[in-house]
């Protein structure tokens, strides 16, 4: 499989059999290379492959990659599922709980208010329950903030 772009400025060619491979080729000369010598990893550098590759976005999470997103066991998933009425993940075929990503946005708001904020599991329950919208605004506000804070930190350090 080869990705072709031609490069206006130079009036270049550049097609890219593998990312072992690059040919090269102009009104005047073709150029084939292999990744051993060394020009092509400069070329294979400054030429970067002509499209724009789509963010691969995972539809589909397990219980052990929620797990692990939130440091959390799987039983306690389990248990929040069975707790509250907005986890509600899907089963496929063998009756695996998969995740998506509006599942995950919800555990996430439970997550918030029981781990982070300290609330009794009645107390996020009745949270939930009265004032779903405005958890959910908060939480948002706070994770946006905790990002330009970190952004902060690392710009504070870098001077």
């Amino acid at each position: 499989m080869y990705k072709t772009g031609y490069n206006k400025l130079k009036n270049k060619t550049i097609t890219y059999f593998s990312s072992s491979y690059l040919h090269i080729s102009t009104s005047s000369y073709q150029l084939n290379l292999c990744s051993s010598f060394p020009i092509f990893k400069i070329l294979h550098k400054t030429h970067p492959l002509p499209y724009k590759e789509k963010d691969i976005e995972k539809k589909y999470f397990t219980i052990g990659e929620v797990a692990a997103m939130f440091k959390v066991a799987p039983s306690l998933i389990r248990f929040w599922e069975s707790e509250f009425d907005i986890i509600k993940p899907d089963k496929n075929k063998r009756g695996n709980r998969v995740f998506t990503q509006p599942d995950i946005e919800n555990f996430r708001i439970v997550y918030a208010l029981v781990k982070e904020k300290g609330y009794t599991l009645q107390g996020a329950k009745e949270m939930l329950r009265n004032n779903k919208i405005k958890v959910k605004d908060n939480i948002e506000v706070i994770e946006s903030l905790e990002k330009v804070k970190a952004f902060l930190i690392e710009l504070k350090k870098s001077l």
